[in-house]
């Protein structure tokens, strides 16, 4: 069910954003800004509101996914959902959100089982020893096609239908 504005307009688009490691809420606000979408900044800790968009920040527990499970209790069809972690995106998804990772990466119904056994093999050969370390830093190139996805997304979804990507 698509959530639409007053007199059945356009529909309301809203992004959330798993805020606590999240390296492109700059870019977020910048599109929520242009595009008129809230934004739900959720942490575990306060963090500072942006004045060139409408949010509102939410300061969930230190338990164990409390930000995941704020976030994929509300989020739906007409919303987009940015977080690195793939366990929830791939709750979102199973919700209809659209979902997209800071490097731009969308997860869909079709990429979220191969994500999810990548993440599981990495941790597997963490937990071996085999391999180390983190991601990689996020780039200029990485930041700008999160950019691009983001805004392809919310209009899109504006426009009442769902995104398709490249």
């Amino acid at each position: 069910m698509l959530n639409l504005g007053k007199g059945g307009g356009q529909p309301v688009v809203e992004i959330y954003v798993d805020a606590d490691a999240c390296p492109v809420k700059a870019e977020i606000y910048k599109v929520a800004g242009r595009t008129g979408c809230k934004v739900w900044i959720v942490a575990n800790s306060p963090l500072r509101l942006p004045t060139d968009c409408v949010s509102e920040l939410v300061v969930v527990s230190d338990g164990f996914d409390a930000a995941d499970d704020w976030i994929a209790e509300r989020a739906g069809a007409t919303d987009v959902v940015v977080t690195a972690d793939i366990q929830l995106a791939d709750r979102c998804v199973k919700h209809n959100a659209v979902v997209i990772g800071p490097t731009g990466r969308p997860f869909t119904p079709d990429s979220i089982g191969s994500a999810l056994a990548t993440r599981a093999l990495m941790q597997d050969l963490r937990d071996m020893g085999v391999v180390g370390g983190g991601n990689a830093p996020m780039s200029q190139q990485d930041k700008s096609k999160f950019l691009q996805t983001l805004d392809q997304a919310v209009q899109a979804l504006k426009a009442g239908r769902r995104p398709k990507f490249r």
